[in-house]
């Protein structure tokens, strides 16, 4: 596979909030790729920043984002192929236990994992998604996020092995 970098590293920022409170929203984001020139987005790095999760009396409550290659259905984790970063915030709340005396957890995709990787995936179609979902908040959640990557050409044979993965995938 060869890829033919075609751009300096640029960074995509993008936000979204949830259409009702604890609905999954998702948002889909234009990168305007060239299927002629056999364009690519090569990422390098996702940060995810969902609200933090509201604190409710004797509730569990939760925040959570992902980006994805394709479009999703419910929230994205990593085990998933296309879903390229995934955080999720927790409060985690007793029974008769007051606001505030929830214990928080967080939970993230590394922005670059450990090892020496050239990139953390290759977005071969137009599109990247943005999806937020809340669990138990009173009110509809907003996260931010950024991508950094850079475009790319590559050979017909690997454009269409990517393509055809990801639409096989989804």
């Amino acid at each position: 596979m060869s890829i033919k970098k075609t751009s300096e590293v640029v960074s995509i920022g993008f936000s979204l909030t949830e259409a009702a409170a604890n609905t999954f929203t998702q948002k889909g984001i234009d990168l305007q790729l060239s299927p002629l020139d056999q364009e690519v987005f090569v990422v390098l790095a996702v940060d995810l920043d969902p609200a933090p999760p509201s604190s409710v009396a004797a509730t569990n409550t939760a925040s959570e984002m992902s980006l994805s290659a394709t479009s999703l259905t419910s929230m994205g984790n990593i085990n998933n192929s296309n879903v390229i970063a995934n955080t999720k915030m927790d409060i985690q709340s007793v029974a008769g236990a007051a606001p505030g005396l929830g214990v928080p957890f967080t939970r993230t995709s590394l922005d670059t994992p450990q090892g020496a990787l050239d990139y953390l995936y290759i977005i071969a179609t137009s599109d990247f998604f943005v999806q937020i979902k809340g669990t138990n908040n009173p009110a509809a959640k907003n996260g931010f996020g950024r991508m950094w990557g850079y475009r790319a050409r590559v050979d017909a044979a690997t454009y269409a092995a990517l393509v055809q993965s990801t639409v096989l995938s989804s």
